[in-house]
């Protein structure tokens, strides 16, 4: 069975980033990010597409907007949903939901697993991930930190699983 994997960043108040760009430097975390998702299919809104200098490489990028006459950009797809994005993706491969805020909220309900990377500092930003409902979600996996020479920041990996019927799936 294919996992839909929602993979972020955020700060301890949920925060994504401000004016479309992310608010902090972590190579580990853009190095972990590369890892999970090369060979896969990325889903994201317009927006955080266009945040990228050029599409990421080794990856399908699949673009959400409603906007009317989008041009596509080579090697990519553009669909209108959440639904549609999933819906083109292969059935038997992992798709990852790279944001941005609006779509995080749109696929939560969506997922089966969240690869999150949880940086401690509170930001201003405009843009923010959903709330992750314990109830939910299986905390599985948490790898801490600390701050060093490369990262000015603290940062955990943390990595939840959907909980179905209260029991955790594999």
């Amino acid at each position: 069975m294919r996992n839909i994997i929602i993979i972020a960043a955020a700060s301890e108040n949920n925060a994504l980033g401000k004016d479309n760009t992310l608010v902090w430097h972590l190579p580990d975390d853009f190095k972990r990010f590369k890892a999970l998702t090369s060979g896969h299919y990325i889903i994201m809104g317009r927006k955080t597409f266009e945040s990228f200098p050029k599409p990421l490489p080794n990856r399908t990028h699949v673009i959400i907007t409603r906007q009317k006459g989008y041009e596509i950009p080579e090697g990519c797809l553009v669909v209108p949903s959440i639904e549609a994005a999933i819906a083109v993706c292969p059935k038997e491969e992992d798709v990852f939901i790279i944001g941005g805020g609006e779509i995080y909220k749109q696929s939560l309900d969506l997922a089966t697993k969240i690869e999150l990377t949880r940086v401690h500092t509170e930001v201003e930003a405009d843009t923010f991930f959903p709330e992750i409902d314990n109830s939910k979600w299986k905390l599985i996996f948490e790898e801490s930190h600390p701050k060093d020479e490369k990262h000015a920041l603290d940062f955990t990996f943390l990595t939840y699983l959907k909980k179905t019927n209260n029991i955790t799936s594999n």
